[in-house]
């Protein structure tokens, strides 16, 4: 689903802007979730990780990194830059290795070394090649990683941070779709019935990919985990190349071959080590 998601936002920002598909992605988000939240008994869940004053401003800093994620990916989509927004999300989980490095005092491994640093050939290669810094690659790449970073520090599991996330926004989305609506710059409702119906689905595109991607996490090997979490930029890349028609030029070739030939080390390193610390695994 997540592989699909330009597909979506391509037809939504045909009829609304970024900011305003984002508002709407906030708001319908909470409708939903707080559907689930009740049907799946979580309130209690929320409540308790919200007595901790860290766990609040944990999930604060979630918030404005989540927000400032899901814009930038709506605005690349809807300015062509689908395959630049692939290329960050294939090098975030080499930017969490990188920051596990900073702020956890994790010991990178030597093939870790090699993968991240092919990963940063691969961007300088975009770099000079294209005479432009991937800035939107970077952007996503770093919001994510942080993000992950900071949720990895929240008691709290993805259906009550997603929730808490939410809410914390909604007030703000609320006060701009309405500022739209009292100025009659709104979308919703004004344009099409399909229109409206891909405003509202916002929500479903939001919180299910994560549902299933954490129901899944409980059930799939970590190995097999760690090769799916490329199937998502795979895909945008696909679509953005083949259904979108955006350019993939030899420079871009160059820097992604390096970017994935960094990711095929990091997995196969992470593999291996997740043999070898089984019992009776291989220690050779």
């Amino acid at each position: 689903m997540w592989g699909l998601a330009p597909v979506y936002f391509k037809s939504v920002t045909r009829y609304a802007p970024p900011r305003e598909v984002l508002a709407h992605r906030i708001l319908w988000s909470v409708v939903l979730l707080v559907i689930l939240m009740t049907v799946l008994r979580q309130w209690r869940a929320a409540r308790d990780a919200l007595r901790s004053a860290r766990t609040v401003w944990m999930l604060v800093g979630s918030t404005i990194l989540v927000a400032a994620n899901w814009y930038a990916y709506i605005w690349a989509t809807a300015n062509g830059r689908i395959v630049e927004g692939s290329l960050g999300y294939f090098i975030n989980p080499l930017v969490n290795v990188l920051l596990g490095t900073v702020f956890l005092g994790e010991r990178l491994r030597p093939k870790q070394k090699a993968s991240v640093a092919l990963a940063a050939c691969g961007v300088g290669v975009m770099t000079v090649g294209m005479k432009v810094v991937p800035s939107v690659a970077l952007f996503l790449a770093g919001t994510f990683a942080f993000y992950g970073l900071l949720r990895k520090r929240v008691a709290a599991g993805a259906l009550v941070g997603l929730t808490v996330e939410t809410v914390f926004l909604a007030p703000l989305a609320l006060a701009y779709l309405a500022h739209l609506s009292w100025s009659d710059a709104g979308h919703f409702g004004t344009v099409s019935r399909r229109a409206d119906v891909l405003l509202a689905f916002s929500g479903l595109m939001t919180s299910i990919p994560l549902l299933c991607f954490a129901a899944g996490a409980r059930r799939l090997r970590l190995a097999t985990m760690g090769i799916l979490q490329y199937l998502a930029p795979t895909l945008q890349l696909i679509v953005g190349v083949l259904l979108y028609h955006e350019p993939f030029t030899r420079v871009h070739a160059a820097s992604f071959g390096l970017i994935w030939a960094g990711l095929a080390m990091y997995s196969v390193d992470a593999i291996l080590v997740l043999r070898r610390s089984r019992p009776g695994g291989d220690r050779t």
